[in-house]
């Protein structure tokens, strides 16, 4: 009979030979949590790889290759005729409390070792995004229309053309084309008054809210959110250790002589003035006059957000309000990943001459430039006059499925769901009026994955109107009618 090698026994060590990960990186893992969590004693003695591949039904170069790493990174100490011991000394194992539950690294046992801001930006704000097309997901542009074949050869063209130009890091402000590209659009689309130098390419709106955030506020500033309003944007600022003041928006949008009389001395103003969001009203003209008045009279700022503002079905797009601030108080915030696709992750803001150098400086220090190649493909795109024609398309597309939207909703859900302004925009808000909660409707929903968002959580004082936020853009005429019927149903079981 064979002579048996000294060692631990280890029956934690079977490799799951169904598992993604090859079985010497299981046995590493295995090994090294052992260690590390004090299973396994300083100075313990290994059964021989030959032994340990026996036991485990497995190869002993498996058991080679996991014992080799370990050894590499001072977790064994392998010798020639004494075999492998574990070298890892006793003040430098972790805790078993630690080691034991690795899961709780993100939970609390970590949060007290955050920093205030960092609590704050911790908090599970903003509902996570569908990975997958559902009905009401509200801004999901039509995915099932978008020129695929065409954006693919742009951003193969410039791939082609441009080769390492690309390839090495971009300004922190953006690509100079795009940026020229933006500025012409905006002028031409929105009525916005910038020169090229003024517009700063980021990823999204959420980072244009987050810069803005990190530059323009102090603790404990005060900033006018409307109520209700993007849940984004109040996630940004209370990150930032703002004061959130809530301002009550109506059917001419926010009421500046609120806001002006709740928090006079208000930092910044946040508004989506052009369609709001969540309640799909335009702030009228002499709101806007008001707004720029108290913000050059107050040396505040103002954050327009420009979000879905190209799609507006009766008339065409109004002007934005950054033309007609002539204190130099606004900054206005847009994104193509709503009008093309949502992981493009290109937007852009456009700031007062003042902050162009704060902020591209921020922009460097925080995420450095958005990826070349999209950000010349998409210059491309608007400069051979593609990304205008896009916009056309979706246009006719948005009023054809908004128009089905609306129709459902009379026709099936007349008596509970009461659809709010929808002149513009790729979402209505749809109030109910059976006295039933949001969150029981959308929890319901939520079983067959329609997509529809709760309208009470975007508001922070204590009127609340209950109602759904329902997307029309992502979905055909005829998946949005099924949808509803579906809604309908699930409330009536």
């Amino acid at each position: 009979m064979p002579k048996r090698a000294a060692g631990v026994s280890l029956p934690f060590l079977q490799p799951d030979t169904g598992g993604d990960a090859p079985l010497h990186r299981q046995l590493y893992e295995r090994l090294r949590e052992a260690i590390l969590s004090g299973a396994l004693a300083p100075r313990s003695r290994l059964p021989s790889t030959r032994t340990l591949s026996r036991e485990l039904g497995v190869s002993r170069g498996t058991v080679e290759g996991a014992f080799a790493q370990l050894d590499a990174e001072g977790f064994l100490e392998r010798r020639v005729g004494s075999g492998s011991v574990v070298a890892l000394p006793e003040h430098a194992r972790l805790p078993r409390s630690v080691a034991a539950t690795p899961g709780r690294r993100n939970g609390a046992s970590i949060r007290p070792g955050l920093s205030r801001r960092g609590q704050r930006l911790s908090r599970d704000v903003l509902p996570p995004e569908p990975r997958d097309v559902q009905p009401f997901t509200p801004c999901l542009p039509a995915l099932d229309l978008f020129p695929m074949r065409l954006w693919g050869r742009t951003v193969a063209k410039q791939a082609r053309h441009s080769g390492p130009a690309l390839m090495t890091a971009g300004e922190p402000a953006g690509f100079r084309p795009l940026r020229e590209a933006i500025a012409a659009h905006l002028a031409t689309a929105r009525g916005v008054r910038c020169g090229w130098r003024q517009v700063l390419v980021l990823s999204s709106t959420q980072q244009a809210l987050d810069l803005s955030a990190r530059l323009l506020l102090d603790e404990g500033d005060a900033v006018w959110l409307e109520e209700p309003g993007y849940l984004g944007a109040r996630a940004a600022f209370e990150s930032a250790g703002a004061r959130v003041q809530p301002v009550p928006v109506d059917t001419e949008g926010l009421r500046v002589e609120v806001g002006t009389r709740r928090a006079p001395g208000a930092r910044l103003a946040y508004v989506t003035p052009s369609h709001q969001y969540p309640l799909g009203v335009t702030l009228s003209l002499p709101r806007r006059l008001a707004l720029l008045e108290w913000a050059r009279a107050s040396s505040a700022w103002v954050l327009e957000d420009d979000y879905d503002s190209e799609f507006r079905y009766a008339t065409r797009p109004l002007a934005a309000i950054q033309g007609l601030d002539v204190a130099g108080r606004v900054l206005y915030a847009g994104t193509f990943n709503k009008v093309m696709f949502p992981s493009l992750r290109l937007a852009f803001l456009v700031v007062p001459e003042v902050l162009v150098d704060a902020f591209t400086a921020a922009r460097a220090a925080t995420d450095g430039h958005a990826p070349l190649l999209s950000q010349a493909a998409m210059a491309h795109f608007m400069e051979a006059g593609h990304y205008a024609a896009h916009l056309r398309q979706m246009r006719l597309a948005y009023a054809e499925r908004r128009d089905a939207l609306l129709d459902a909703l009379r026709r099936e859900a007349d008596g509970w769901l009461r659809p709010g302004a929808a002149e513009a925009g790729m979402h209505v808000t749809a109030f109910l009026t059976d006295g039933k909660r949001d969150e029981d409707v959308v929890r319901r929903a939520d079983t067959r994955r329609l997509g529809a968002r709760r309208l009470s959580p975007l508001y922070l004082g204590r009127d609340v109107a209950q109602g759904l936020v329902l997307g029309f853009s992502g979905a055909s005429p005829a998946g949005l009618r099924s949808a509803v019927r579906t809604l309908t149903r699930l409330r009536d079981d």
